[in-house]
């Protein structure tokens, strides 16, 4: 009996030996030298497994704010994977921004003496939302088969930089998601300008979605209203969506909402 045990155990462990093994890898890193914020920037890109299988066909860009390997990009790059391969939308690639200071560049300079004493380094947002339109999407382009079709994700503070983009440069992305944004952020001074902005004789193009959980009451208040003035422009040319998720908190929101901002922005 002991020599069959001793048998079996050989066995197993010839055949585990056997056995190669090799790096499980969902994506690649680059690393891209920005002249307009003085530092090289990581990037995380998930590339659909039918792109090194096709040799033309080219592919809409998701840009990932928060988007290290840490934060966001492996639970975003699997919703993208789920979706397309139930045909719910089309196969994207996934480019991740790696953080080096978040609260630095998705925020514009404040005038609340507080918040300057508390985050110092913050009010680099138009240096940062230059990099991306300047270096970070003409070096996508040239380095992927990409189609015009751009997206743009953020959370919190990064849904904070996402709304300014779609302030001050609407037609860099196709289509903007936005989920919990940081608008108390200068006593909602950017809030109160796409108010302004949206109310006036302006017709946006594309597509927003915004969604928040169960936070705090400001957050949601300002989120809602965000919605309320975009779904007054929809249009032909514009749609846009609102997802309140009370089973969320601020922690737990992105991952529901980016789900359902995907399923909305392609349910056709």
């Amino acid at each position: 009996m002991k020599r069959w045990i001793l048998l079996s155990l050989s066995i197993c462990t010839l055949f585990l030996s056997g056995i190669s093994q090799s790096p499980f890898s969902i994506g690649e890193v680059r690393t891209l030298r920005s002249e307009k914020l003085n530092e090289e920037r990581i990037l995380n890109v998930y590339l659909p497994q039918s792109y090194k299988l096709q040799d033309s066909l080219p592919y809409p860009v998701l840009y990932l704010l928060d988007g290290s390997a840490n934060e966001d990009f492996i639970h975003v790059c699997g919703l993208t994977q789920f979706l397309s391969m139930y045909k719910l939308m089309p196969e994207v690639i996934v480019v991740g921004i790696s953080n080096v200071d978040r609260k630095r560049d998705f925020t514009f300079p404040t005038t609340i003496e507080k918040d300057k004493k508390d985050f110092p380094t913050t009010g680099g947002s138009e240096k940062f939302m230059e990099f991306l339109k300047t270096e970070l999407v003409p070096f996508i382009n040239k380095e992927y088969r990409v189609s015009d079709e751009r997206l743009l994700l953020g959370q919190s503070l990064g849904g904070l930089l996402a709304a300014e983009v779609f302030y001050t440069y609407p037609d860099l992305f196709s289509k903007y998601v936005i989920i919990s944004p940081s608008f108390w952020w200068n006593g909602q001074s950017l809030l109160k300008q796409l108010e302004s902005k949206l109310k006036s004789n302006y017709f946006p193009s594309g597509a927003v979605f915004v969604g928040v959980g169960k936070e705090h009451p400001v957050m949601v208040k300002d989120a809602k209203k965000l919605a309320s003035i975009l779904k007054a422009k929809q249009s032909a040319n514009f749609k846009t969506g609102f997802a309140y998720l009370p089973a969320e908190d601020h922690a737990t929101v992105m991952h529901e909402a980016a789900y359902q901002a995907l399923r909305f922005l392609y349910k056709e």
